[in-house]
């Protein structure tokens, strides 16, 4: 039962079940995911940390820069279900489709060049 409820209070916030469903797609560096969400760094931290706890998101260090990914399905059923309930629902989504196409076009950008506008932004 607590893995459950800790995996849907996750999902109860639309910027982590945005950054989920772009991290489903692909690993992201943090800087990418601050990027798409369009919020401040503490802020996706947090958010990042508490899908963490959740088990849907794994996290590694890569030098300097932090990188996300959904966590494998094989992980935790409850995990794997979420995943998948999640993907089904929100297929047709008009801002998950919008944020794809924005996904695209950050993607274009390497994270070393988007971490220096967004720090020269404060």
């Amino acid at each position: 039962m607590r893995d459950f409820l800790t995996v849907a209070k996750a999902l109860g916030d639309e910027n982590r079940v945005r950054a989920l469903l772009a991290l489903r797609r692909r690993e992201l560096c943090v800087c990418q995911i601050i990027e798409l969400l369009g919020l401040a760094p503490s802020t996706v931290s947090k958010h990042m940390a508490i899908l963490q706890q959740a088990r849907l998101v794994e996290s590694h260090k890569m030098g300097r820069w932090v990188y996300y990914r959904a966590a494998n399905a094989s992980s935790s059923e409850t995990v794997a279900a979420a995943l998948e309930w999640l993907e089904r629902s929100l297929a047709d989504d008009p801002k998950s489709r919008e944020d794809a196409a924005r996904l695209a076009e950050i993607l274009t950008v390497q994270p070393e060049t988007l971490c220096k506008q967004q720090t020269s932004k404060k």
